[in-house]
């Protein structure tokens, strides 16, 4: 009989509650589009494509600033995409840009160096480097930088609520340049991924998973933070935003949930940037309250 290894999952168990590849056979499709609508917002609105916010390879990020003829600096959407830290690119998400842009709010979308080159705790660091890199470059590229938001989803929801567990101080920041964020299908605890098929790439340890679990975190932020997922992903991933409520509420975490029914862990993303959808809205609520 095989054993437990998480939950009531035996690896086999665990590693198709993982496999979202798996889960959702016409992912291709997604890919393909994701590209195409991307390229097609780079080539429609003006886009500073590969800035460096560091000096490796994957410290890059494509900025769509808001016209300069604005009156105002305008609110800023960072975007961290997802993989398993291990795969995907910032620029299959620019395509999450238009609706922003027409709503008067600047949108970056961020690389960071992948597994294996790069351990979680090392992108970590590479993307609260990059929102202190965009805190500090805002007025030049017409940015309010009191009002920088994070999104993410997937291995991007799990960095982004890690910013919502940072001491912003450590990055030259003195305040929290958070002004609030998006995890979308997130992952908050990593402890089943060491008993999972990702272990050889992420090669993760036991301090890492207590030091970068945003679950096993203290909110140091009282910005808030919306969660969704796909009432059509696996249980494991309901249960880790479930899990991270149950944490993080009781702390005094400023938590709200979005439903997302019909969606599967790649078209939930798709929610964040598609016109009149409720999480879409419920971005732009949470930008345009500042």
């Amino acid at each position: 009989m095989s054993a437990i290894v998480h939950r009531s999952y035996t690896r086999e168990q665990l590693d198709a509650q993982l496999n979202n590849r798996l889960l959702v056979p016409d992912h291709p499709e997604y890919f393909r589009r994701w590209s195409e609508d991307s390229q097609a917002a780079v080539k429609t609105y003006a886009c500073r494509q590969n800035l460096a916010y560091g000096s490796s390879q994957g410290e890059r990020l494509d900025l769509f600033p808001i016209s300069h003829g604005a009156a105002e600096r305008a609110p800023l959407l960072a975007f961290i995409h997802g993989g398993w830290w291990q795969s995907l690119d910032k620029s299959d998400f620019n395509y999450l840009a238009p609706p922003y842009l027409e709503a008067g709010v600047a949108f970056a979308s961020i690389n960071y160096d992948l597994a294996p080159k790069a351990t979680i705790p090392q992108i970590t660091d590479q993307v609260r480097r990059a929102i202190a890199w965009l805190h500090d470059n805002a007025q030049r590229y017409g940015i309010d930088e009191r009002q920088i938001y994070v999104a993410g989803h997937s291995a991007g929801g799990h960095l982004a609520a890690m910013c919502f567990g940072t001491d912003w101080s450590a990055y030259g920041v003195e305040q929290n340049p958070i002004a609030g964020g998006v995890s979308v299908s997130g992952v908050y605890d990593l402890s089943p991924l060491i008993h999972s098929y990702q272990q050889p790439v992420l090669r993760l340890t036991e301090q890492a998973i207590q030091s970068y679990s945003p679950l096993a975190l203290r909110p140091l932020s009282q910005q808030p933070l919306i969660c969704a997922v796909g009432a059509d992903e696996s249980q494991e991933f309901l249960d880790q935003q479930e899990d991270f409520l149950a944490a993080w509420i009781p702390q005094g975490a400023n938590l709200k949930t979005i439903d997302l029914p019909g969606c599967n862990h790649f078209s939930a993303v798709d929610c964040l940037g598609k016109p009149g959808h409720p999480l879409l809205r419920a971005t732009l609520d949470l930008i345009k309250a500042a």
